[in-house]
């Protein structure tokens, strides 16, 4: 028995199984490679699921990681530290968010969305809107705008009063809107559907939602929990269109590993609608994960890494699009967000095959693949994968 086996077979007896038996075990990685417990080497394509946005082990993070735990780890939030304030501060500088706008730091992306629905409960209405194939988290409320059905089913009575309308369809969510009438409280959509294999909102929708709920007096509510962070070659990928929401999510890349989460609100009639003890969160805003966001924020900002991903991402793309091979279908997604479309069912046998290759990528669908890499891939890492990946599609077996 090796290693990971054993392993495994500890896990199987010591865990809850609501992600199944794990791929194999991993020991600690460097950069964009991680090495499991038996000593093999794999370039992390995932990301942790777009995560690590600055790999495993970058020395910025780790010094204000060790800085800060040696300091502060948690205080409670009947105070805050200087970490937490200035996380905050840069959140609204990224986001671009105008004067009496504000941040309520959390631990998930999850527990984000739950805060938005808080907020949006605020507003009298209870009336939310959100897209077919939509994925926002498994907590309950967050579960009720997910759109999976395996996911949904097992907790069903979920949250009353939310709908959901195909993506990308204005006339579905016009329709919607009209429905709701003054009842609607907002309407909540990802810019690019991660889970539904990054599938991109049209900018002329976006800016539809945006009027939409406005003329209905009602909130938008854009959820980049995955999309964030400089993932797609800007800092949230809204910001490639003109629309400005109410309130964002954000979390998975925001501190590049360590557990946080935050709703931003956009100006003050917005930020107003919750007070003083109406939300909450014990570990929320912590020095620890505090420092670790404003570490990866400035490394973003100082490497480089928007404008990076971008360059990475077109560079994989267009080799990809460019191989010509039968199975591939093209690719969607910006920046670092990447689906493979395949024409064949094989994505969960080509994701097994690249793992055994030494790459770790996610079958999104049973015909698609996504990577969401550590920011830092640099060309060369990229190109190891384009180098093996025309075989390995000959091989994979379909489903």
């Amino acid at each position: 028995m090796t290693h990971a086996q054993d392993v495994l077979e500890r896990y199987r007896a010591a865990l809850i199984p609501v992600f199944g038996v794990p791929l194999t075990v991993l020991s600690h990685g460097d950069g964009c490679y991680v090495v499991d417990v038996d000593g093999k080497r794999y370039l992390d394509l995932l990301g942790g699921i777009a995560v690590n946005t600055l790999g495993h082990g970058h020395p910025a993070l780790l010094e204000a990681i060790a800085k800060q735990a040696s300091q502060l780890m948690h205080i409670s939030n009947f105070f805050t530290s200087e970490p937490q304030v200035e996380l905050a501060e840069k959140l609204l500088e990224i986001c671009r968010a105008p004067a009496g706008s504000g941040v309520f730091l959390c631990n998930s992306g999850t527990e984000a969305v739950e805060a938005a629905i808080k907020l949006t409960r605020r507003t009298g209405r209870t009336r939310l809107i959100a897209a077919k194939n939509a994925f926002h988290g498994r907590t309950t409320g967050a579960l009720a705008l997910t759109w999976k059905e395996a996911y949904r089913a097992p907790f069903e009575p979920l949250m009353p009063g939310v709908s959901h309308v195909a993506y990308n369809d204005p006339d579905a969510l016009r329709a919607e809107v009209a429905a709701a009438g003054d009842d609607l409280a907002a309407v909540i959509l990802e810019p690019l559907q991660g889970e539904a294999g990054v599938i991109a909102a049209d900018p002329a929708y976006l800016r539809l939602a945006r009027d939409l709920t406005a003329q209905a007096g009602a909130l938008l509510v854009l959820d980049e929990i995955q999309t964030g962070m400089g993932r797609t070659g800007h800092w949230l990928a809204h910001h490639a269109t003109d629309v400005v929401p109410d309130a964002v999510t954000l979390a998975k890349g925001l501190a590049g590993g360590v557990p946080v989460g935050a709703l931003v609100t956009y100006g003050p009639d917005v930020t107003g609608l919750l007070s003083a003890g109406q939300h909450g969160s014990t570990f929320g805003g912590n020095p620890l994960a505090s420092a670790a966001g404003v570490a990866t924020i400035r490394t973003i900002e100082s490497d480089g890494l928007l404008a990076h991903a971008g360059e990475i991402g077109d560079h994989l793309r267009s080799r990809v699009d460019g191989l010509g091979h039968p199975r591939v279908a093209g690719t969607r997604g910006r920046g670092l967000l990447i689906a493979v479309q395949l024409t064949e069912p094989v994505a969960v046998s080509l994701t097994a095959l690249l793992r055994e290759a030494g790459f770790l990528v996610n079958a999104v669908a049973p015909d698609a693949l996504r990577l969401a890499p550590p920011l830092i891939l640099t060309r060369v890492e990229a190109d190891s994968f384009l180098a093996v990946l025309p075989d390995l599609l000959d091989a994979a077996v379909p489903a």
